[in-house]
């Protein structure tokens, strides 16, 4: 069993699952959405599916189907570390530590918004 990608675009994502290209079934297919006739009338969509979890993947990203096959991959790979892995995964881990910096984020944007409404009350109290 050969691993068919190790790395998916992420920092820490050495530790994912391999995928071997027996396990995987490919389609191309017309993508949808905007784009007028270069999306109508092209099959660079791909359909991508792992057939032992049952995880399928559909990218149209790009207008080029090899970047698409590509990143339907690093997709799918993904998937199927959240999936096999859950909670140990280090898809799951970095989502949650992105959350979490995105709260914290907000929460800090809150407190500076208050505190510069407090200071304005202030000024105002100073001026009367």
């Amino acid at each position: 069993r050969v691993p068919l990608l190790q790395a998916a675009g992420k920092k820490n994502s050495f530790n994912l699952l391999g995928l071997t290209e027996t396990e995987l079934k490919e389609q191309f297919v017309r993508g949808d959405g905007p784009g007028g006739q270069a999306t109508n009338k092209t099959n660079n969509c791909v359909v991508l599916k792992h057939i032992p979890s049952g995880i399928v993947v559909k990218c149209h990203q790009t207008r080029s189907a090899e970047q698409n096959r590509k990143l339907a991959r690093e997709i799918l790979q993904e998937k199927v570390d959240l999936f096999y892995k859950g909670e140990d995964s280090d898809v799951f881990k970095e989502k949650k530590a992105s959350e979490k910096k995105k709260q914290e984020k907000k929460r800090r944007a809150k407190e500076n918004l208050e505190r510069k409404k407090h200071f304005k009350e202030m000024q105002q109290l100073d001026k009367k």
